[in-house]
């Protein structure tokens, strides 16, 4: 069995978000894509404009696309108010699927910013990487990393997703009152109207 975590913000899950995990699904023969809202980001200061339930519900819509798609809430807000670890999610699905193939799938900012992740030598060892490339950051070098051949093995790049959508850019719209249909699954903008996230 070969399953992907794939977790983020998704605030909210767009086009963008569907594009890339449909690829990596595609390309790495992916059973199950995992996509798990995070409760506190370790390196963003602010809080997730939607909250947790929300945001778990909006990606439970995106999700009904492709059956290999599972919302999960491996990575739900702790009690302790600490911010959510990659490393510990990994380590728990791990747990969870002892015999899997594991995969965490992220975007090339992301990835090169694995330095100041938390125990990112364990994080290579927990899993393989399935790393995006997204306009701006490039993936031809990753010397600066300063990687082992073996850490690089785990490595594996994903160059065919060219749909870029700034979530940061969209909020600006949906606040605006833009419905944004040309970049959210007609569920989810109806879920965001709803319940008049954004605003």
């Amino acid at each position: 069995m070969r399953v992907a975590l794939f977790g983020g913000s998704f605030d909210p899950p767009h086009h963008g978000h569907i594009a890339i995990a449909t690829a990596a699904a595609d390309v790495f023969d992916l059973d199950s894509v995992l996509f798990a809202p995070v409760g506190r980001q370790p390196l963003k200061a602010e809080a997730a404009p939607a909250s947790f339930s929300d945001r778990m519900a909006m990606v439970e819509l995106a999700c009904k696309v492709d059956k290999r798609f599972v919302v999960s809430d491996l990575d739900a807000p702790r009690s302790d108010g600490a911010p959510n670890y990659t490393v510990e999610t990994l380590a728990e699905l791990r747990d969870i699927f002892p015999d899997a193939r594991l995969f965490n799938l992220v975007g090339a900012d992301s990835f090169l910013d694995l330095p100041r992740w938390h125990e990112p030598e364990r994080l290579l060892e927990l899993a393989e990487w399935i790393v995006v490339s997204r306009p701006g950051f490039p993936l031809a070098n990753l010397a600066p990393l300063g990687l082992t051949p073996q850490q690089l093995g785990r490595v594996h790049l994903l160059q065919t997703v060219h749909e870029d959508v700034a979530a940061t850019n969209l909020r600006e719209r949906l606040e605006a009152g833009d419905l944004c249909v040309d970049v959210l699954a007609p569920n989810v903008a109806a879920y965001i109207e709803t319940h008049h996230l954004y605003r």
